[in-house]
């Protein structure tokens, strides 16, 4: 990054956002008449999802080169890191808004069925045969969702996951040191490393699923432990594959070189991201599958 001027950085006009515009668009386009069964809902989709990996690559490569070819003083710096910092405060209010959810069903709502409290009539009037408990294995309504054998137990597949996410917490952050420490050979294989452990932990929780629809029975129709279990690990998942993705990507910038240690804000926004998937995780480790 360029310091040796103050002035008002002012990019050059693009048309990467309206193109990412129309992209996102055609995507909840396409997925909306694909849920209503028009037939062309899914080339919808497909193209609105092909239009916005393009803008992907062209943007990002315009900032790369931007930045590399040295154009970005202080300001754009400083800009860069509030965005980052505004985008990972939504995330974190997306996954607030799962959590609660996951705490209104648990705590409230199905002992409200149970007859707890002052709900004692809601369970005499709609289900008087129901009896309360998590995970809500008997379902208040037999007839419309499917029952499942039995939960995922925390200490197996998910104890060994924390372990590979706490894991490549660890190694991202020692990716870091060695990048401010101008060692090249490190920082790369500390990033390929924590790549490695992310895509790991994405094989093993495809595995988990596959484990749970085909021999448990525990699907999205089961009830709402079925639906906030996937809900929330599902979409704890996508956030870890699009964060192993752009590892995948600082991987390969540190390769060709891209980093200095005083000059490597695309590494610590992913590595604030890494770090963030991280956090969610645990909380998803004690409320879903422990507790």
């Amino acid at each position: 990054m360029s310091t040796s001027t103050s002035s008002y950085y002012l990019p050059e006009p693009s048309h990467w956002p309206i193109l990412g515009s129309i992209g996102l668009f055609s995507v909840f386009a396409g997925a909306a008449l694909w849920l209503n069964k028009a037939g062309v809902g899914p080339m919808v989709m497909g193209i609105g999802l092909t239009i916005f990996v393009y803008m992907l690559f062209g943007w990002f490569g315009t900032v790369i080169r931007e930045s590399e070819a040295g154009i970005f003083n202080k300001q754009v710096d400083i800009s860069f890191r509030w965005g980052m910092f505004w985008f990972i405060v939504s995330e974190v209010m997306f996954f607030a808004a799962f959590f609660g959810a996951l705490f209104y069903a648990r705590v409230l709502a199905v002992p409200w069925l149970g007859g707890a409290g002052s709900e004692f009539s809601t369970h005499q009037f709609l289900w008087p045969e129901f009896s309360p408990s998590w995970p809500m294995s008997v379902m208040p309504d037999p007839s419309t969702f499917s029952a499942y054998k039995e939960v995922i137990p925390a200490f197996g597949v998910p104890a060994l996951n924390t372990a590979i996410l706490l894991s490549s917490g660890g190694t991202v952050t020692i990716a870091h040191w060695a990048l401010k420490r101008n060692n090249r050979s490190a920082l790369c294989w500390w990033l390929f490393a924590t790549l490695s452990l992310g895509f790991l932990f994405v094989g093993l929780q495809a595995m988990e699923y596959a484990h749970a629809y085909s021999e448990l029975g525990l699907t999205l129709k089961s009830g709402i432990y079925g639906t906030t279990f996937f809900m929330l690990t599902g979409f704890h998942g996508l956030h870890v594959t699009i964060g192993a993705t752009m590892l995948t990507v600082i991987w390969l910038r540190s390769v060709s070189g891209h980093f200095k240690p005083d000059h490597h804000f695309g590494f610590e926004a992913v590595a604030w991201y890494w770090h963030f998937v991280d956090v969610v995780w645990l909380g998803l480790f004690v409320f879903v599958y422990w507790l």
